[in-house]
């Protein structure tokens, strides 16, 4: 289309210039002259007025040529410019079309549910976050009545929310009368404005009233892992290669918040109540309310936060807290789904043992650990994939950081494990059972 536009241009540009060269012809044609022979040649005079005036018309025909050639030339010289830029660089219209598209492919399949909201709200230096009426959240969670409720954290609840055209939300209600809850609600609507991942939960708006906070979220109909492994059905829902995939999960959440965001997200609070379950249990991150992007040197000396059980020591006793910090979580986690036990235990009213001092001397005894190992999950895998996930534990769980894996280390680690429909590189023999439980029971909990 352009190399069309370019000849026509042409040869528009040209007409004129064949005018000019009829007019003013480089061959003077022969001329009648009005007077007689013999007065012509009788005549000087007359004969040297004629010369200088056909002298003269050669003079404008150049000029004529010369400054039609240059414009010409100019002309042509501005389309080439024009042909060359629009060729190198797309336009706007183009460029839009290549975001939009590139939007469909991250699956922001919000639209029905955005196109309720009546503003948007700035957020840190990108972007905006959807807002939504606050009464439109208490008739959606029935005036947040109790039986609606998913969970409970620090500071509020997370309850069932039913908007229009069928369409079920999270949402979490924070009482932010202090400023750590009202810090924890800023900082999570901000990181999760900018963060769209399939294994991160997905923010869909936010609201306020008074004292009150609302972040609305994408709804996971299995909960958390916490519930399935120690809620009412004990991890039964949960095969081996379900907890595998649920571990390549998380791992691929916190290698793209480790590597990929800029700067580097840690999660500070990474635990299985924050690790949350969509129908096929695929497992999504939560809860960014304690993550932090800043520089190395702006991590120590960190007021203490987490969860017992799955805070690292360096950070537990000196303040210290690195990307090595969520390994050492993912690692409490790990030992979760081997063992179907809780990350700190009472073992007397006054005395608990965390699950790492506890497995610790068995994980590295190849006799012993099958003995350990989840009764719903016991010899149903292959005894060498179970050394290996114990030994990615043991490292991840490590006293000392340096001694802990990358977390795309380990992720390299899980995908050998998971079979190929979850996610993974493992071919199942078609006569094994199912990775997928046929009716899976659905526990709805902590957002």
């Amino acid at each position: 289309m352009k190399t069309k536009l370019l000849l026509v241009l042409l040869v528009i540009l040209h007409k004129p210039f064949w005018i000019l060269a009829s007019s003013y012809p480089l061959t003077p044609s022969p001329q009648v002259s009005p007077f007689p022979t013999s007065m012509s040649a009788s005549s000087p005079g007359i004969v040297m007025g004629a010369e200088q005036q056909q002298m003269d018309s050669h003079k404008k025909m150049v000029i004529a040529i010369a400054v039609a050639s240059t414009s010409l030339g100019a002309v042509i010289l501005c389309v080439l410019c024009v042909w060359i830029y629009y060729t190198k660089y797309p336009s706007k219209s183009n460029t839009k079309k290549v975001q939009r598209s590139e939007d469909a492919e991250k699956g922001l399949g919000s639209a029905p549910f955005l196109s309720k909201f009546s503003s948007t709200k700035p957020v840190g230096k990108q972007g905006c976050v959807p807002t939504i009426d606050y009464r439109q959240i208490e008739k959606a969670t029935g005036n947040f009545k109790e039986i609606n409720i998913l969970g409970e954290g620090g500071f509020g609840c997370v309850y069932k929310a039913h908007l229009d055209d069928d369409l079920d939300v999270a949402v979490k209600k924070l009482h932010c009368e202090n400023q750590n809850a009202e810090q924890e609600y800023e900082n999570e609507v901000d990181l999760l404005s900018k963060i769209q991942h399939p294994n991160v939960i997905s923010l869909l708006g936010c609201s306020s009233n008074d004292d009150s906070r609302i972040i609305i979220y994408e709804l996971m109909h299995n909960g958390s892992l916490e519930t399935q492994l120690h809620g009412p059905s004990h991890g039964s829902a949960l095969t081996w290669h379900l907890r595998m995939k649920i571990a390549l999960d998380t791992a691929r959440g916190l290698k793209y918040l480790h590597e990929h965001c800029y700067p580097p997200v840690i999660h500070r609070d990474l635990k299985s109540s924050n690790i949350l379950l969509d129908t096929k249990f695929n497992a999504k991150l939560s809860d960014f309310g304690l993550a932090i992007t800043n520089g190395a040197q702006d991590k120590n000396n960190i007021k203490l936060s987490g969860t017992l059980g799955y805070v690292a020591p360096e950070y537990l006793l000196d303040g210290k807290l690195t990307d090595k910090s969520d390994v050492y979580a993912f690692g409490v986690v790990l030992l979760e789904l081997l063992l179907g036990k809780k990350p700190v235990e009472k073992l007397a009213p006054a005395q608990c043992q965390s699950i790492v001092t506890w497995a610790m001397p068995q994980l590295t005894d190849r006799s012993k650990l099958p003995s350990i190992v989840d009764p719903v999950i016991k010899n149903t895998m292959d005894p060498k994939h179970l050394y290996q996930v114990a030994a990615v534990a043991v490292l991840c769980v490590q006293p000392e950081p340096s001694y802990r894996p990358l977390i795309a280390d380990v992720l390299h680690s899980l995908i050998p494990l998971v079979p190929v429909e979850l996610g993974g590189t493992l071919r199942v023999p078609q006569q094994s059972q199912q990775v997928l439980p046929v009716d899976p029971s659905v526990h709805l909990s902590e957002q």
